[in-house]
């Protein structure tokens, strides 16, 4: 789905905080108000949604935070007040409604591979040559028409993060 957000690159905000050397990674996670969100009631999910990227991922160019869409503010049906985007990784990793931001040298443990780690991993790139444990994902459905094409390995955007993952080989950096 191509949306038209607005925002600014995670970089800058990386470059803002100055995090220790020692930082690996970067952990997001969202609000916690289950008055307001009553899907976080459900005890069995691991609540505050969490989500995580290396530096190395934060810092690329193609990472941003999303303040707007359509050329309004985000609304919160989208993740105000603020989201990440990450275009070659899976939906999932584009955390919502981000509330706290931590640098950390130990690799963040997050919502959907706490309850699903042997389908959603940490790494969760778009791989079309790596099949999901339940599906394939060698083609995609474009939206709104029916129509079947090929995936793109990083959702197209191989020749601007394929450096991020030196070992393409491994099965963990897919899945």
């Amino acid at each position: 789905m191509v949306v038209p957000w607005d925002g600014f690159p995670l970089a800058k905000l990386v470059e803002l905080a100055r995090p220790l050397s020692s930082a690996k990674f970067v952990e997001m996670h969202t609000f916690l108000e289950p008055d307001v969100a009553p899907g976080q009631r459900q005890f069995w999910y691991p609540w505050p949604y969490t989500e995580g990227l290396t530096l190395a991922e934060a810092t690329n160019e193609l990472a941003f935070l999303v303040t707007g869409a359509y050329g309004k503010p985000l609304p919160k049906s989208n993740g105000a007040p603020i989201r990440l985007a990450v275009p070659w990784k899976y939906g999932f990793k584009h955390v919502k409604s981000i509330q706290k931001i931590t640098f950390t040298d130990k690799q963040p443990v997050s919502f959907w591979e706490t309850i699903g780690k042997g389908e959603y991993g940490f790494w969760a790139n778009v791989n079309p040559d790596v099949p999901h444990p339940r599906w394939s994902q060698a083609t995609e459905e474009r939206i709104g028409t029916g129509e079947r094409i090929p995936t793109r390995l990083f959702n197209g955007y191989a020749e601007f993060v394929s450096d991020l993952y030196p070992d393409l080989s491994d099965r963990k950096l897919f899945v």
